[in-house]
Formats: C-alpha cells, sequence, structure tokens
C-alpha cells in the first residue's frame, strides 16, 4: 500500500495539472514497489508555509511510506522517480526536496477497518 504525501510551499498548477501529477505518482509507484494501483494513495498539500537551508523559496516535503521492506535500489529509484516528477510539475529545484522513505509493517496499517497482516 503505497503511500505518497507532499507538502510544498510552491505554487499549486491548475487543477488539471494537479490531477496529473497525483495521478502520474500513483501508476510510478504501482509500477515500482508491484502493487496494484487501486492499493495506492497520493496526497498534494500546497501552499505551505515553509524554509529550507534558511530561505522561503519554493520547497517540497515528501513522505512516502509501502508496506514491505523497500531495497537500496528501490528507494534511490523511487526517489529519483518522485524528485523529477515534482520538480517538473511544481517547478520546485531538485536540491530543495526532501523524501522520507518508510517501510510499513503490514500489522501497522489499516484498511476498511482491519490491518494487512
Amino acid at each position: 500500500m503505497p503511500l505518497v504525501q507532499i507538502v510544498s510551499s510552491a505554487e499549486p498548477p491548475p487543477a488539471a495539472a494537479r490531477a496529473r501529477l497525483l495521478t502520474t505518482l500513483s501508476r510510478l509507484l504501482a509500477e515500482r514497489f508491484g502493487k496494484p494501483e487501486q492499493w495506492v494513495m497520493t496526497s498534494l498539500m500546497p501552499r505551505a508555509e515553509m524554509t529550507f537551508a534558511g530561505t522561503t523559496e519554493p520547497a517540497c516535503y515528501v513522505e512516502l511510506k509501502n508496506i514491505g521492506t523497500m531495497t537500496s535500489t528501490e528507494t534511490r529509484q523511487v526517489a529519483a522517480d518522485v524528485t523529477r516528477v515534482l520538480s517538473e510539475a511544481l517547478g520546485v529545484r531538485e536540491d530543495r526536496i526532501y523524501i522520507e522513505l518508510t517501510d510499513a509493517p503490514a500489522r501497522l496499517w489499516a484498511h476498511a477497518g482491519d490491518t494487512f497482516a
């Protein structure tokens, strides 16, 4: 069950472009982790008040969670992909994007009233 939550101080693109961003990330995560897209959730929280490196220049903080264990190869690939997609879609420089990747134990993740384990 991949989940990506994006907090960004960048001005959000128009609604259609935001929808494309979220669906692009949904497909990307499903492919990268080999999971059905029906279990992928994406979220964008724009216009956050943020600083990074002492400035208010547009930045992003991303939380990416996935049930199971991500390998070093997977985390590097998905980090590069997500960074590229966000930089292009939101106009945030790649060096102003932090991504936190978390392995989520199935017993600690629930859906429809029950855990995945």
